[in-house]
């Protein structure tokens, strides 16, 4: 199996045809084709379905442009990090919506500063959703809730998160599970890590039992608390961006409160873009701990 012969496959996928192909690539079609029959002949099945003048991926095809995609990938990776280049591309980057409201808006700007020919391309969603498009390379990385069960995801935790209940100022507290009962819920859709934490504290399995309000956006979520249609579980780091809120802060037990939050990427697949992340949340995590000492140093004397 040729390399460059991978190559040529996957810009044939990409542009839907031989001719589109073959001038993207500076080459006669006539070459074209023959790299997709010498790549055929190797792997020893057909790649393409032709109808007229399209191709389209037979199952075969749909299997090996995803070995293709990472050969290239590596390869790339590879020589930007011999040559010593400065990361340049994409960086598809997830993150849940609290971590991107409250942690990342500086972190952000310090990369795109350092290395302003990586172009960043933001997507939240809930935990699971996240993990699944990383571990199926839809994104690079991402910010997540809790260290990944799934084969094959590297971590880095970054976040020190506290949760907390919240309820309306006019809400009797929340002292334990016992207070939350027979009170509406409000939280994020099924695959978010927060709402699991919320169903542990509860003592639930799940929460179909439960009245339940489901929305996806903090806003919205204090929004409706500070009404008075339910009660929610949410990162304090979220309502300490929002001073605006009208809402009580009821604490859980640390077992349930205190969580550290990873940066988590494919194993044995961190691209340039993704290293320079890496880096950049590693001294983040040394600044904050040398903080912390210093915080209880002067808290001792």
């Amino acid at each position: 199996m040729n390399f460059t012969d991978l190559q040529v496959f996957r810009a044939v996928v990409e542009a839907g045809g031989i001719v589109k192909a073959a001038q993207k690539l500076h080459r006669v079609p006539s070459n074209v084709s023959t790299r997709i029959r010498q790549l055929e002949s190797s792997v020893g099945i057909p790649l393409f379905h032709r109808d007229r003048q399209r191709l389209y991926l037979s199952p075969g095809g749909e299997l090996l442009l995803g070995y293709a995609e990472r050969l290239i990938s590596l390869s790339d990776e590879a020589r930007h990090v011999v040559s010593g280049a400065a990361p340049q591309g994409v960086l598809k980057l997830g993150a849940l919506e609290s971590t991107a409201a409250s942690r990342l808006s500086g972190i952000l700007a310090d990369f795109h500063r350092r290395y302003p020919d990586v172009r960043l391309e933001l997507t939240t969603g809930t935990n699971d959703a996240l993990v699944s498009a990383v571990a199926e390379r839809r994104l690079d990385a991402a910010f997540i809730a809790e260290p990944p069960s799934a084969r094959g995801l590297a971590h880095l935790p970054v976040f020190r998160e506290n949760l907390v209940v919240i309820s309306s100022e006019d809400h009797p507290p929340v002292a334990s599970a016992r207070d939350a009962e027979g009170q509406s819920l409000i939280a994020f859709p099924d695959g978010c890590a927060y709402r699991r934490v919320l169903q542990r504290w509860l003592k639930r399995e799940s929460l179909a039992a439960s009245r339940v309000l489901e929305l996806s956006s903090y806003h919205a979520i204090v929004a409706c608390v500070a009404a008075g249609a339910g009660i929610a579980l949410m990162p304090e780091a979220v309502l300490d961006a929002m001073p605006q809120a009208r809402v009580r802060r009821n604490r859980i037990p640390r077992a349930q409160g205190k969580l550290v939050t990873p940066l988590i990427w494919r194993e044995g697949e961190i691209s340039p873009p993704v290293q320079a992340l890496r880096t950049l949340m590693a001294s983040v995590v040394k600044g904050s701990a040398r903080n912390g000492a210093r915080r209880l140093e002067k808290a001792g004397k």
